[in-house]
Formats: structure tokens, sequence, C-alpha cells
């Protein structure tokens, strides 16, 4: 996977997955493994259990496939017991994943010049276990559920793989609590390599400046309190907290784009739809945050809920204005009063943008990639390469952080 390889993640295209849905089944062990679509899973009352401990549930799913069709052919393992009740449903999606998109531009002229007679020439069809749009996660929470799913999937991945004529099989970013479960992969050839850590702040604090003076530096905090007076000395910005972003999605999505588009690091872009409907299908785990100066949104964050955490997803900022007055920090700083105020102990984030937070005290949360190839002779090369080649080895900043070694376990 480019992302591996090289630190940065290519660009998708959409499968051409033509297979009718219930046409494949596999008989792994005591469990029987079969590939369905999400109407085919939709009535199934195991499906909604499947992630509801977690803040992505089966309607995260639901939402991700609905709003993000054009970039990924999303298909579903049912596993079923030796009684044929259904145990678990494990989530995976299909893509054409092109090796050179996030290369140097010398190398992509050189690429397409070959690809004017190989016209697929290093475009690798993958299948990728997990969340499209978010972390991977094995269903049910139980023990035995767990390591039912791991050994079936364990079992299954590569015959299924060769069955569509996928070469690349993928583990998408799973949190290390996995590793115990998922040492079935690695025992059976799989590359484990770490992935892009996400982060958490502990916020376990009475306010914001009550962390501010206990949990930052002299120098943090002098920089801060410079950060916070220039955008104090602007037209004032004002903050509005919403669950349903449906009325300004069309003031959001640019600004989103505008984010996404700066990034070195890019998997799923994200539609106008997603944040139109995510509020309205998880209300209870939804906030949208809404910063507007002068009446003009210049930012905002999506944040996702779940027990003692506050997840923030995705963010979009005003570049015309982000950067003079420091909207990042001044984000952070409403987003955390916000979830100290409702009782939040734990400000988690996604990847990337690590120099901010290590400054800010969070700590890594490792997620981890689990690879293999329906080839052996790909499988000998990969289990080689990517432990060298894995991109949190180059980005120095990570090593600063006082967990980094939990990266690798």
């Amino acid at each position: 996977m480019l992302f591996i390889l090289t630190g940065r993640r290519p660009a998708l295209t959409r499968t051409a997955y033509t297979e009718p849905a219930g046409s494949w089944r596999f008989r792994a062990g005591q469990a029987l493994v079969k590939v369905a679509t999400r109407a085919e899973i939709g009535n199934e009352p195991v499906w909604v259990r499947c992630f509801e401990h977690l803040r992505k549930d089966a309607r995260y799913y639901d939402l991700v496939e609905c709003t993000l069709r054009d970039s990924f052919e999303h298909r579903y393992f049912v596993i079923e017991d030796h009684a044929g009740h259904v145990r678990a449903i494990q989530p995976f999606f299909l893509l054409d994943q092109d090796m050179v998109s996030g290369s140097a531009r010398k190398i992509r002229a050189l690429v397409a010049g070959v690809r004017l007679f190989l016209p697929r020439f290093l475009i690798i069809r993958t299948l990728m276990v997990g969340c499209a749009a978010g972390e991977g996660h094995i269903p049910m929470p139980s023990h035995a559920d767990a390591q039912l799913t791991a050994d079936s999937l364990v079992a299954t991945l590569k015959r299924y793989a060769s069955h569509i004529n996928v070469g690349l099989i993928v583990l998408k970013e799973f949190p290390s609590c996995y590793r115990p479960t998922l040492g079935r992969f690695t025992e059976a050839g799989y590359v484990r390599v770490p992935s892009m850590p996400a982060t958490r702040l502990n916020i376990s604090y009475s306010s914001f400046e009550d962390y501010f003076s206990k949990a930052l530096s002299k120098a943090t905090r002098k920089d801060l309190r410079r950060k916070f007076r220039k955008a104090t000395e602007a037209e004032p910005i004002t903050l509005q907290v919403t669950k349903d972003a449906t009325p300004y999605v069309d003031e959001l999505y640019p600004l989103y784009l505008e984010v996404y588009e700066r990034s070195s690091f890019s998997f799923e872009k994200l539609t106008k739809e997603y944040l139109a409907e995510i509020g309205r299908i998880m209300p209870d785990k939804v906030q949208f945050f809404i910063w507007r100066q002068n009446g003009k949104v210049v930012a905002f964050s999506l944040c996702l809920l779940h027990g003692d955490e506050l997840w923030d997803e995705y963010i979009g900022l005003d570049y015309s204005v982000a950067l003079d007055l420091h909207l990042y920090f001044y984000t952070f700083r409403d987003t955390v009063q916000w979830a100290i105020n409702h009782g939040y102990k734990w400000y988690c984030s996604s990847a990337l943008n690590y120099e901010p937070k290590v400054r800010l005290g969070s700590e890594l949360i490792p997620l981890d990639l689990y690879v293999s190839h329906t080839s052996a002779l790909f499988r000998f090369v990969l289990h080689w390469v990517l432990p060298w080649l894995e991109p949190t080895r180059s980005d120095m900043v990570l090593r600063k952080f006082s967990n980094f070694t939990d990266l690798k376990g």
C-alpha cells in the first residue's frame, strides 16, 4: 500500500465488483462464512449489536456506504456458527488503488507513459477489512465472538481474495488492543505495521483554564496566550453547537475541502451528503461546532461522543483567515471547554498534525495495519520491505510522544 511505503495515502477509484450477492460461502472450521450486501444484512438483529459498544456503530457503517458509495465497493462477511446462528458480521470494502498517486511528479509522469500501453500498471485491486471512514474493529465485544471472527477471517480472506481476483489484503487501522485477538494473522504470514496513530488528551479538569495552567509548560502557555490574543483582537468570533448541520452544509463543505486538499495524507473524501446525514442518523452521537466571524463560517469541527470521550473527527478551516487567527488552537480551546462543561474526560482526535498535539499533552492511540497478498512472492517481499518503509519511521514528531514505543508494541 502506498501510504505504508511512502507515508502518503493514494487516491481511490471505484472497483468493478460484479459477483452476485450471496454467491460465495466458505466453511472455516466450525464456522460458515458468507458474503452479503447491506440490504441482505439490514434485518439481521446481530448487525445492530455488532458495534453498539463503539462510537461508530452499525448506523455509521450504513451512513458511510450510502454517502461514500462512489469511492468504495462495500460488502460484509457474515459468520455463522455450527448451528447456523449468525455470530458476527464483519464489514469490508474493495477498491482499485493507484500505487503512485502520492509519488513525486517525475515518477507519476513516467508511470503515465507506461499506462499508455498498460492502463492498469501499478493499480492494485485491494480488499480492506474495517471501516472506509475510520479505524477498524472486530464486531461484538465478547471474547468468544471476537476470536471466532478473527479465526474465520484468517481462514477465509486469502481464499475469497483469490476468488474475486484481488491481490492485496489489508486489515485497516485496528487499535492495538486487538493485538492478542489478531495474533492469528501474524502467525498466518500477515505483516503487522503501525499506521499513523490517533491521539487522546486527558481533560479531567474543572475548566480549560485549569487544564491550561496545570497541564501545559510555561513556554506553551505563553505561545497560546499570544495566539488567543491575536484572535481576540480581530472581529468577534462566535460559536454555534448543533447536532444537525443540514442547513449549513453548503457553508461547511468547502472548508472541509480546503483542509482535505492541503493534507499530504488523504483516504476517504467526505461528501456533502455525509455531513448532512450524520446528525440525523446518529443524533445521540454527533455534535457540530461552527465558528463564524461577521456571519461567515470560518471553521467547523465534526465530533462524535462516546462514554467519557469526545472525538474530534473532521475539521474545516477558511485558510484566508485561519492561519492569521490561529483558528486551530482557538477551536481546540472552545471544543475542550464545551467537553469539560458536559462531563467528558478525554479529547480524542484523528491522525496527523502531531506537532501541536504533543505540545498540548496528548498521547498516541496506536493503530495497526495487517497486510498480506495472495501471491507467495509478494508476501515474501512485504515481510521484508514493509517494516522498513512504514510511515511512522519517518515522522520525527511522533518520537516526542511519551508512548511512541507503543506503536510497534
